[in-house]
């Protein structure tokens, strides 16, 4: 089988035929997919493959009403995963470390490895896919459908099937400005004005600075993606000072935060003008939350735990 050639030729495809993959193919991909590297062979990824129509049309539209999500033979949510890991610790009577950050990291890496292994296969096959970002625009909502334990969140979609067109290859970015040798290099002004030339096509107005504007520049997709997708870790137990009850306390009250500060930032908004934390005499964290005529106190074993209780007892729930 050669490999070096789908994935130097690969590109997205998002018009399929009403086909469905040829008979043991699927096993072939998924195959490929198990067989990706993995750290400490903890394989913290899990793959969730969406046969329900009806739940697929649901998350095209969650996607930003990709028909292809759909209409192509298959498609898969490559997940990041511990939560499987902590059952197994815990079957052997063993307690899960806290480590959300460094879980997060090698759970995203070995589910975007996973996930291209399928995706490698796929091709190999003479397949098509197409990587779905647009599936992190709603997170959440996205969780909640695929009925996602905490510890697990969704890192893309790919949707597989027999291509209907042969889009030309986009451009990529020359070798000497993405490989580095012994020590990062600092690009010159030259280098960029050459990945501007070499990207241009990216975007029908020839104009790469059209596209990084449009995802990454202030007020952008990305910026605006941000604050679900911090809800969604920090609510799925992946956020390291903001434990998944508080951050779902103050969702259920109408408000997204991602972290300690951002809850923070929340609560003064609101009106509180003062976030008061300390300890109590057995060592716990404490905090008050301090309005003009009210004042509300929690406690927990962390400073996020106990503002969680404050919020609880002190923000009413919106309708």
């Amino acid at each position: 089988m050669d490999l070096l050639t789908p994935m130097l030729e690969r590109r997205s495809i998002r018009r399929f035929k009403p086909e469905p993959l040829r008979e043991g193919d699927l096993e072939r991909i998924l195959a490929a997919a198990r067989r990706a590297p993995t750290d400490a062979s903890a394989q913290l990824y899990s793959i969730l493959r969406v046969t329900d129509p009806k739940l697929r049309r649901e998350l095209a539209h969650l996607a930003g009403d990709q028909a292809h999500v759909a209409e192509a033979a298959e498609f898969f949510v490559p997940l990041a995963d511990v939560h499987r890991l902590e059952r197994l610790l815990a079957h052997r009577g063993q307690a899960m470390a806290r480590w959300p950050r460094t879980g997060l990291h090698f759970a995203l890496v070995d589910a975007t490895l996973a996930g291209a292994h399928l995706a490698v296969a796929a091709e190999a096959l003479g397949y098509g896919i197409c990587w779905i970002g647009g599936l992190l625009n709603r997170p959440a909502e996205v969780a909640r459908l695929l009925g996602l334990p905490r510890g697990v969140v969704p890192v893309s979609g790919l949707v597989v099937g027999v291509p209907d067109e042969k889009p030309p290859l986009r451009p990529r970015l020359p070798e000497a400005l993405v490989l580095h040798e012994n020590r990062y290099r600092a690009y010159s002004p030259t280098d960029l004005d050459a990945a501007y030339e070499a990207m241009a096509p990216a975007s029908r107005r020839g104009d790469w600075l059209f596209v990084l504007e449009r995802y990454f520049a202030r007020g952008g997709t990305m910026e605006q993606r941000d604050p679900a997708y911090g809800f969604l870790a920090a609510r799925q137990g992946f956020a390291a000072d903001w434990p998944p009850e508080a951050a779902e306390a103050l969702f259920v009250r109408g408000h997204d935060a991602g972290d300690l500060g951002e809850a923070i930032e929340q609560l003064l908004a609101g009106g509180w003008r003062g976030v008061l934390f300390g300890r109590g005499p057995f060592g716990e964290s404490t905090v008050w939350l301090e309005k003009e005529t009210a004042a509300e106190r929690g406690e927990g074993k962390t400073p996020g735990e106990a503002l969680g209780r404050a919020v609880e007892a002190a923000l009413p729930f919106r309708e």
